[in-house]
């Protein structure tokens, strides 16, 4: 009895010593499976991936800084063979009809102050009529934005108005408002009116079903489902608007300015090319080319500030 006694006994503290083993293992692998990095290893493998991420950092930089460069590169090296003659050669073209690069900023400076004043008297007519008819149209496309389906159709009508040719349309102006600066104003504002009111108008009623319906369940009245939804949506459009009205306002100017003006590049310019003078001819070219770059990249600027939700831009 004594020796069953104390086999059993001995048993039992067998079996204790074993499960005691048996969870402190338990603890141990439990243990090696939550333990925390020591502060050493993070910081190499931090280390290691700020090492790995700034090669790809510099790489996008310096594609971007190409990407930059390449217009003013591709520019340089158009002057640089227009310079040298190299479009004379394949145009068969001599110099008094297509001067090169020198000849021209040799014009620009002896007649500096010239430039200057017509230059500021085609970019009143340019942006008068560009500020008009973009407001003209503007407020054309809101109203026929709540009546979607008159409206629509009174859009169309007014995106006829594009389809005039300027050279038809100048004279009529003349006729109508004389040969002072609102002529001019008069063509640049009926041509950038179209084109806003088209793309406004575009932008105003291209909402989204579940939007409407939301402006809808919290029984918003009609200038705020406009105020709130419509205008926001339709900045972006807006923009586009000015954009193309920005580059083709500058065209109406200077054609205006063809026929009865005593001022202005479009004069100059018309009036130089009768008297065969073509490096002052092509510097009213240069100027107003460059008038219409300026102002084209105010209108981006203005964009880019106003929307900046809006990621649909062309820059790298």
């Amino acid at each position: 009895m004594m020796n069953e006694r104390v086999m059993v006994s001995r048993k039992g503290e067998e079996g204790a010593t074993a499960a005691v083993s048996s969870t402190a293992s338990i603890g141990e692998s439990i243990a090696d499976s939550v333990r925390v990095p020591s502060p050493s290893s993070m910081d190499i493998d931090g280390h290691q991936g700020q090492a790995g991420q700034r090669p790809l950092g510099s790489s996008v930089r310096k594609r971007s800084i190409g990407l930059r460069l390449l217009p003013w590169l591709a520019g340089a090296l158009f002057l640089t063979l227009w310079q040298l003659r190299l479009f004379h050669q394949l145009f068969s073209l001599e110099s008094y009809q297509l001067p090169v690069p020198s000849a021209i900023a040799a014009s620009i400076r002896e007649n500096a102050e010239m430039l200057f004043r017509y230059a500021m008297y085609s970019g009143t007519e340019m942006l008068g009529g560009f500020l008009l008819g973009s407001l003209l149209g503007a407020l054309a496309a809101a109203g026929a934005s709540f009546f979607p389906t008159s409206g629509r159709a009174a859009v169309a009508v007014m995106s006829a108005l594009n389809a005039v040719p300027i050279v038809a349309l100048a004279p009529i102006m003349n006729n109508w408002f004389g040969d002072g600066i609102w002529s001019r104003i008069a063509v640049v504002a009926v041509i950038t009116m179209a084109a806003m009111a088209v793309s406004l108008f575009k932008g105003l009623t291209s909402i989204q079903p579940q939007y409407s319906d939301l402006m809808g369940g919290l029984a918003a009245s009609r200038m705020q489902f406009f105020l709130k939804l419509r205008w926001p949506h339709a900045l972006p459009s807006l923009f586009a608007g000015l954009k193309i009205n920005m580059s083709t306002s500058i065209i109406g100017a200077i054609v205006g300015e063809f026929f009865i003006a005593s001022q202005g590049l479009g004069y100059l310019l018309s009036d130089q090319i009768r008297l065969a003078n073509m490096p002052l001819a092509w510097s009213c070219i240069v100027i107003a080319a460059v008038l219409g770059i300026v102002l084209y990249e105010a209108v981006v600027l203005a964009e880019k500030r106003l929307t900046p939700w809006n990621r649909a831009h062309t820059d790298p």
